[in-house]
């Protein structure tokens, strides 16, 4: 017998980091799957799970940083697989590197990064994905140990392995960005990237060449004495997850620490920023 779900449609404004976030809200409440649209997030809850108040916890929906309305009907969902794929569209940055599903045809590029989301359809942020690929893609990585901090499904530590970064450590809050990052780094074959779930508290004594945060503007400044207390000499910052009007408020906070921004990319007003430790 098919499972019932009741499909929460949400319209966001503006749409990030605020997605993001009531996706993990969402999935501590038992939502279970979910859909990244142009303008919001689909959601599914099991019926049985379900019931009126359900959303009575999310706080994000009562932020005033955020305008978000929903709409909710009851359907036969049954084909996850065939969601996925409808939603998912592959990246290809440079003609270089490929981002792609399994399903996905192989365009045959230098570098080939082939995941498959768990739980949240779709690979989240393609603009500073794209672009964090772009200032990796002119970094000599060999050798260099690196930190992807928010790895997410793992692209750009997977990405830096097949650069020849090593080692690697991964890191990410949210439980199932930790389990699809695993799944990931086993389907590319990488065996210098170390997984771990949890936040920056686990970089205490650690020390590396090269720092990615592709997080979001609250969590990058709240971490960034950390971050950089973790960067050896003349080591690389790369930060993203943030808006071009937002860069004079970040390259505040980073030029406390004896960093110098030496590039931004910019792509439809999201923005990476490429640091350098003096």
């Amino acid at each position: 017998m098919d499972n019932i779900y009741i499909e929460y449609t949400f319209t966001i404004t503006p749409k990030e980091p605020a997605s993001e976030i009531l996706i993990a809200e969402l999935g501590s409440v038992g939502f279970e799957s979910f859909v990244e649209t142009e303008n919001g997030v689909i959601a599914y809850i099991q019926k049985d799970d379900h019931s009126s108040t359900v959303l009575e916890d999310i706080y994000i929906l009562s932020s005033n940083e955020f305008s978000i309305s929903y709409t909710q009907k009851e359907v036969a969902q049954t084909n996850w697989n065939a969601e996925w794929e409808k939603n998912f569209t592959p990246i290809q940055v440079n003609d270089l590197v490929s981002i792609r599903a399994p399903f996905h045809e192989n365009p045959n590029l230098q570098y080939d990064i082939v995941i498959e989301p768990k739980m949240s359809f779709g690979t989240g942020h393609h603009e500073t994905t794209h672009m964090m690929i772009q200032h990796l893609l002119e970094l000599d990585l060999k050798d260099k140990k690196t930190l992807d901090m928010g790895c997410g499904t793992g692209i750009l530590a997977i990405f830096a392995e097949m650069k020849g970064a090593k080692p690697i450590d991964a890191i990410d809050i949210d439980n199932w960005c930790y389990e699809n990052s695993i799944e990931n780094v086993k389907r590319n074959n990488c065996s210098e990237i170390s997984v771990y779930e949890g936040d920056s508290s686990l970089l205490h004594d650690k020390k590396y060449d090269v720092i990615i945060a592709n997080i979001n503007r609250n969590i990058l400044l709240a971490d960034m004495e950390i971050y950089t207390n973790c960067l050896n000499e003349k080591g690389v910052l790369l930060l993203s997850g943030f808006y071009k009007e937002d860069i004079s408020i970040i390259d505040d906070e980073v030029s406390k620490y004896n960093l110098k921004l030496e590039k931004t990319i910019e792509r439809n007003n999201w923005v990476a920023l490429k640091y350098n430790k003096l």
